[in-house]
């Protein structure tokens, strides 16, 4: 009998000390990706100086030339030919540092992705432990909602509205908000409330399970 308690004792504190582990290094990796978020800032932040130096390098240079032709001491082609030197060297310099600039933005934009749906997964979890879910829908053409204020929703739906998207815009779900079709409306709530509402957007009934009717008097005890 003490083995069996001990054995599962050991099990138990293994599964702890595994839960611990992979908590740990959860953690670890989301301070990572924050600490290379901010890495890369700094190397943006970096190159966008870089662009503005050598702007205002040729900036002085093409000052400074004109000033001494003012004062004739330069011919007029020297002049000419010193800034259209600069100017050539500082476009490739510049187009150098841009392309440079994309690359880690791309990266910026990439970890930041990586975040997001570590966070959506997290927001996915807790609605499911709540009984609730987030539902992303489109307002169909023939649904109820297009053309018509969030005020018109079902009262219950219109607390659950967390935002309107459309076209590049970001809409506050205001009660006067007027629903157009091809709206993205974002909707959080509770699970069961969200296939009921789903009809009001998009026009298409939520998958229930279908009754079976039985014949009078089929299945009833006897």
């Amino acid at each position: 009998m003490s083995f069996e308690l001990f054995d599962r004792v050991h099990k138990e504190l293994s599964i702890t000390g595994q839960a611990f582990y992979e908590g740990i290094l959860a953690i670890s990796e989301v301070v990572n990706r924050k600490v290379e978020i901010i890495r890369l800032h700094w190397q943006a932040s970096s190159l966008l100086q870089r662009i503005d130096d050598v702007t205002a390098r040729v900036g002085r240079l093409i000052a400074v030339q004109v000033s001494d032709r003012l004062h004739s001491r330069l011919q007029p082609d020297s002049i000419v030919y010193a800034v259209d030197e600069a100017l050539t060297d500082a476009r490739a310099h510049i187009h150098e540092l841009k392309r440079s600039l994309m690359q880690v933005d791309a990266q910026i934009r990439e970890l930041k992705l990586e975040a997001t749906h570590q966070d959506l997964l997290l927001l996915h979890h807790d609605l499911t432990v709540r009984s609730a879910g987030i539902e992303r829908l489109t307002v169909a053409h023939r649904a109820a909602a297009a053309g018509q204020p969030l005020s018109a929703a079902p009262h219950a739906l219109a607390s659950s509205v967390a935002t309107v998207l459309r076209g590049p815009v970001l809409l506050s779900p205001s009660s006067d908000l007027v629903l157009q079709p091809g709206d993205i409306v974002i909707v959080i709530g509770p699970q069961t409330e969200l296939d009921h509402f789903t009809h009001w957007f998009t026009g298409q009934r939520p998958l229930t399970p279908a009754r079976t009717r039985l014949p009078q008097g089929v299945g009833t005890p006897a």
